[in-house]
């Protein structure tokens, strides 16, 4: 029988398999690569003063990578605990784009809230590129079992590699360290314009990598923020003028 037509019946077992095959697609090269970030964060968390408790609940908790760096950053620039939330909320709000995209995909009539509110936890670059990726693969009653095992052994499996790491980090290098921390903005890059569906994705992409250091140059705090609302709404207009052209 068709998965699809398996899927319509429910049940336990066909739940579980669903969730086992989330729960391998989490071993591939986005998340090797996401990893190999986590490597560098422990490294950071270690050289910041943090216990190796401290930093597997950190990346259990927060989970998303930029919001813990902020965290970090906080820590060692010796801001209070309302600043620091502040500033890791701040760094959050990129995803809730990503969560709005993604619940649809996974939401169903019998869907309860509950069990959206708690897969959102696990949404981050890698999670949600990868879901949005296999999701027409897989049948919408299945999703959030899929996307469930999925994100769970994305999260459980860098919190072991945060913790062995984190034991081990005096032994590697600091250049070593570094660069494995920066394979992730140059995978979410990569991954965010592959999964582009219109191109003003792209030349959103391509505009804010031009403007990027221009704005690092002029408003050094507002660099990401003013790049990202300039480009964007380019982005926007050479969309909407091409789209109105096309029409005519």
């Amino acid at each position: 029988m068709h998965d699809f037509e398996i899927a319509r019946s429910g049940g336990h077992e066909v739940r579980a398999a669903w969730f086992m095959r989330g729960a391998r697609a989490a071993f591939s090269i986005p998340g090797l690569i996401l990893a190999s970030a986590f490597v560098g964060f422990a490294g950071l968390a270690r050289d910041a003063g943090l216990t190796v408790a401290q930093t597997v609940f950190m990346t259990g908790v927060v989970w998303a990578l930029p919001g813990k760096v902020v965290l970090v950053g906080a820590i060692l620039a010796g801001n209070g605990l309302p600043a620091a939330a502040f500033a890791v909320a701040l760094s959050s709000v990129r995803l809730a784009p990503m969560v709005v995209a993604l619940t649809p995909e996974m939401r169903t009539a019998k869907t309860p809230t509950w069990v959206l509110y708690v897969l959102s936890h696990f949404v981050a670059v890698t999670s949600w590129v990868l879901a949005m990726d296999r999701f027409r693969h897989v049948p919408r009653p299945m999703r959030t079992s899929f996307y469930a095992g999925l994100g769970s052994t994305l999260v459980l499996g860098n919190m072991v590699v945060v913790a062995v790491v984190f034991l081990i980090a005096g032994r590697l290098p600091p250049a070593v360290s570094a660069a494995l921390f920066f394979l992730t903005p140059m995978y979410f890059l990569t991954s965010l314009w592959g999964s582009a569906r219109e191109r003003a994705g792209q030349v959103a992409m391509i505009l804010g990598l031009a403007v990027g250091p221009v704005f690092h140059l002029l408003t050094p705090d507002f660099d990401l923020v003013a790049a990202g609302l300039v480009a964007g709404l380019a982005a926007f207009g050479i969309h909407l003028v091409g789209k109105r052209r096309h029409q005519a």
